[in-house]
């Protein structure tokens, strides 16, 4: 099943298929496409053609030229199909943009659940040994982000991910989780309920093809994923020499916000974590010193061009033009009497996390204010 632009049977087999070919590697792919517009027009390239493109080599361009696997990529979209799982490629509207930044992005994505344009992405990773304050931690941070609008990005291992699924889902909000393995492969085993309930209330992702196993050495390779996606990356509990410090590393060179819980000092689990605060990691108390630090970046986002153009409301909000048409409609149901988060999905029509995800970006970039009671006013400017 492919989800995004309109795109053939055969067009799709032919993406899956240059991802089959030995060697090619994520970069060498996305040079390719590059240079030749599309997968099937690098299977018909002349091996000369293929190896004036950096990265492929004389075996990589006859790999390709004589590749035969075929019946493997019908049966990886039979699969697809039967699981109801989404195969995304880098061209597609859906495909996550700001993945597209990252240097070694995956061309391919398989989907379980639903990705969306609105959400506001926040990875919370850590120790798979999490102690009971980790959880609890993890649990209420994710609940109230989620509470706020953010989608919580994680990778469905024991402890700290967990927790911070558990978190989002209780919270009424969107999560994502991002795998090492194959995802017809639930690792942990345990989590199977979990991803379930992931795949209802966001989605479950992989680069991985299906019956991957959960190696060790892909679980640094999806670091980059939940990294990638995210604004930024809170990290709670991590050892010295834990994943979760790689992925925080990744993050910074991403160009990521770094964000990490303190806990006690005495505890082996968290020196990680104070080391990247100092390091210059942010400490986080509470979500606010999240949603303060990731604010610039959300209103890259919905950057008012400075242009004339801008509309008088009813309700006398200032709306710029290079808004989007449902922010706008959002803006347009507000005023300065208080009304209720119920109310504003009932008469928008919108969904409920589409709703709160606006509002957090308006009331980060000062539009817009909560009372109590999860309600909302327009902010005097």
């Amino acid at each position: 099943m492919y989800i995004g632009e309109t795109m053939s049977h055969s067009d799709l087999t032919y993406w899956l298929a240059l991802k089959f070919v030995e060697n090619v590697g994520n970069v060498g792919f996305n040079a390719l496409v590059k240079t030749f517009g599309s997968p099937r027009a690098v299977f018909d390239a002349p091996a000369v053609s293929l190896q004036e493109v950096g990265r492929i080599t004389k075996k990589t361009a006859h790999d390709i030229q004589s590749f035969d696997k075929w019946a493997t990529i019908e049966n990886e979209l039979e699969t697809a199909d039967s699981l109801n799982v989404s195969i995304i490629t880098s061209d597609s509207s859906l495909y996550p943009k700001s993945l597209l930044n990252i240097y070694d992005f995956p061309p391919i994505l398989y989907v379980k659940g639903t990705l969306s344009d609105h959400d506001i992405n926040v990875a919370v990773v850590g120790s798979r040994r999490a102690s009971t304050y980790g959880r609890f931690t993890t649990e209420r941070l994710c609940r109230e982000l989620a509470m706020k609008g953010v989608t919580v990005v994680s990778g469905m291992a024991r402890g700290i991910d967990s927790a911070a699924h558990t978190g989002a889902i209780a919270g009424k909000g969107r999560t994502i989780a991002v795998l090492g393995c194959g995802i017809d492969v639930i690792y942990p085993p345990e989590n199977k309920d979990l991803f379930e309930k992931i795949t209802e209330n966001g989605a479950v992702i992989t680069e991985f093809p299906f019956s991957t196993q959960p190696l060790a050495s892909n679980f640094p390779v999806r670091n980059r994923i939940i990294s990638g996606i995210s604004l930024g990356v809170v990290v709670v509990e991590a050892s010295e020499k834990s994943g979760s410090l790689i992925t925080a590393r990744v993050a910074l060179e991403q160009g990521r916000d770094v964000f990490a819980v303190p806990g006690n000092i005495d505890s082996p689990g968290t020196k990680g974590t104070h080391r990247l605060i100092r390091e210059g990691a942010k400490l986080v108390e509470n979500t606010y010193d999240i949603l303060e630090e990731i604010a610039p970046q959300v209103n890259r986002n919905t950057e008012v061009d400075g242009s004339s153009g801008e509309n008088d409301i009813s309700n006398n909000a200032i709306i710029p033009e290079s808004f989007q048409a449902d922010t706008k409609a959002i803006l347009k149901l507000l005023g300065r009497e208080p009304i209720h988060i119920d109310t504003l999905v009932a008469e928008s029509g919108y969904h409920v996390h589409d709703v709160l995800s606006i509002l957090t970006s308006l009331e980060l970039e000062g539009y817009v204010k909560q009372l109590p009671g999860k309600k909302f006013v327009i902010k005097e400017r």
